[in-house]
């Protein structure tokens, strides 16, 4: 079996990540400019497992393969019944036997373990409680490309919310990895997973956690919201309450730098955690944060697959 997975945004190391971002911008523009991609990946099928709804993530991955020229096979939540009509690991190995990649979106992350550990094919985490990291990778690549490509060293992004989410917890690995500093302004209870934390601080970067989001956007050069009440989450009305004081809005943007902008993973709940004002004011890239998840996926994909081959060669 091999291990080649893309489970946590640390399984590419950051050398990795500006290879998949520089051949996610030549793909990008070789679409944008011819109308298509090359068939790299001619006749592979990829297998999307999903437990929870989505519209960019399905969309991103199934457009993504196809364009490429390979092929994209969904199963619903009630077709498979991952650990409940059918164990994890019997399903990964099916799978794997048939198809050449597994996308994965689960409500534990332990079910994206099991299926990694018993698949023959890369498994992606396409969402988790624990991790969201092909919506980091799009987001450090869209923050690359509105800093017209220079490097992302120095640069200091605020999440403000829910810090205990699984986007939160990918964009912090991914911005210390990249040599950014990163802050999360979030209420007592809400705080990131101590585990993400410790392993974030193994790469040497700039951490703070406050209570005080007036503190974590002060200069910052990129600011980020996300939903206060994620799938999943039973403490609707609480949550409302205690991230009320953590809402983006054209007060709190202005204390970021001037050409400071605002990223959302969408879906973006207007008038909770950000105002329309700013998600659809001129400091706000979420659409062009959207599009990207394509360009980078593909990436990925022709990334993970490739490493794939690399290591089936060296153990032949």
């Amino acid at each position: 079996m091999i291990k080649e997975h893309f489970l946590s945004i640390t399984d590419l190391s950051a050398k990795e990540i500006w290879q998949v971002f520089h051949m996610a911008k030549e793909l990008k523009e070789e679409l944008k400019s011819f109308g298509g991609n090359a068939p790299l990946l001619k006749d592979k099928n990829m297998v999307m497992l999903f437990e929870k709804p989505s519209l960019r993530t399905k969309l991103s991955f199934d457009i993504g393969i196809s364009q490429l020229g390979g092929h994209a096979i969904y199963f619903s939540p009630q077709e498979v019944g991952l650990g409940q009509r059918e164990l994890a690991a019997d399903v990964a190995k099916v799978v794997s036997s048939m198809a050449d990649l597994i996308v994965a979106r689960v409500y534990s992350h332990t079910t994206l373990e099991e299926l990694a550990q018993n698949s023959r094919a890369p498994v992606v985490n396409a969402l988790s409680d624990l991790e969201h990291p092909c919506q980091a990778l799009a987001d450090l690549f869209t923050i690359w490309e509105v800093k017209r490509y220079q490097d992302l060293s120095g640069l200091v992004m605020a999440y403000v919310g829910d810090g205990e989410n699984n986007v939160t917890h990918s964009l912090c690995l991914g911005a210390v990895m990249m040599n950014m500093e990163f802050r999360c302004g979030s209420p007592e209870g809400f705080w990131m997973n101590g585990q993400i934390v410790s392993k974030a601080e193994s790469f040497g970067g700039k951490i703070t956690e406050t209570k005080d989001p007036q503190e974590a956007v002060a200069h910052a050069d990129i600011v980020v919201a996300d939903t206060w009440v994620s799938m999943g989450d039973t403490d609707e009305e609480v949550r409302k309450e205690r991230f009320r004081p953590y809402q983006v809005n054209a007060a709190l943007m202005s204390l970021a730098k001037p050409d400071a902008i605002f990223m959302h993973c969408l879906p973006a709940y207007r008038g909770k955690e950000v105002t329309a004002e700013v998600i659809d004011g001129p400091q706000s890239v979420v659409f062009q944060e959207a599009e990207n998840r394509l360009h980078v996926q593909k990436s990925l994909l022709i990334w993970l697959l490739s490493r794939q081959l690399k290591h089936k060669l060296n153990n032949n």
